[in-house]
């Protein structure tokens, strides 16, 4: 035996993340912003939705959705930036078209399929993201979408707010 090792030394932690199969940064900063953008509107859409409201039960919960996607925001602009990107300042459009609907719950239950579009998208993004402090957070915003959405869903499923 010369000492030497019997095989290679193996580099795969020094591999780039998409040769790892993880998202690249490019596809990382876009990805946050799109859902930085999409948390906006529903901010928004919740703010406005929680201001009109008629019913106590329906406006406590358009306000802790209001806040629950301002942390969001904010999460997401925090960790762009920290990535050396740019938060987007744009709202999604689906803030006019939620608007658009005149009926609270009908309303909700469009905010409510917004909710279930960011659910898709971050279980289709967390599995790619290698840092972890974004994972965690991406991991948290994800169950927290899938609260409101239980919430919403019982607030449809017993009609009408009462005032």
């Amino acid at each position: 035996m010369s000492g030497e090792p019997a095989s290679p030394v193996c580099y795969a932690a020094e591999a780039d993340d998409a040769y790892m199969g993880y998202a690249p940064r490019d596809e990382i900063l876009a990805a946050l912003n799109e859902l930085l953008e999409a948390e906006r509107a529903g901010a928004k859409v919740a703010l406005a939705s929680a201001r009109t409201a008629e019913g106590v039960s329906y406006r406590d919960l358009m306000r802790a959705v209001r806040a629950d996607e301002a942390r969001w925001c904010a999460m997401l602009s925090r960790q762009v930036r920290r990535l050396g990107g740019a938060a987007s300042r744009r709202t999604g459009g689906f803030h006019a078209r939620a608007l658009a609907i005149a009926d609270p719950l009908e309303r909700l239950a469009f905010l409510n399929r917004g909710q279930a579009w960011v659910v898709r998208r971050l279980e289709a993004l967390v599995p790619r993201i290698r840092d972890d402090a974004l994972h965690a957070d991406l991991r948290a915003m994800l169950e927290s979408h899938r609260d409101n959405i239980a919430r919403a869903a019982a607030m449809i499923e017993a009609g009408p707010p009462a005032a």
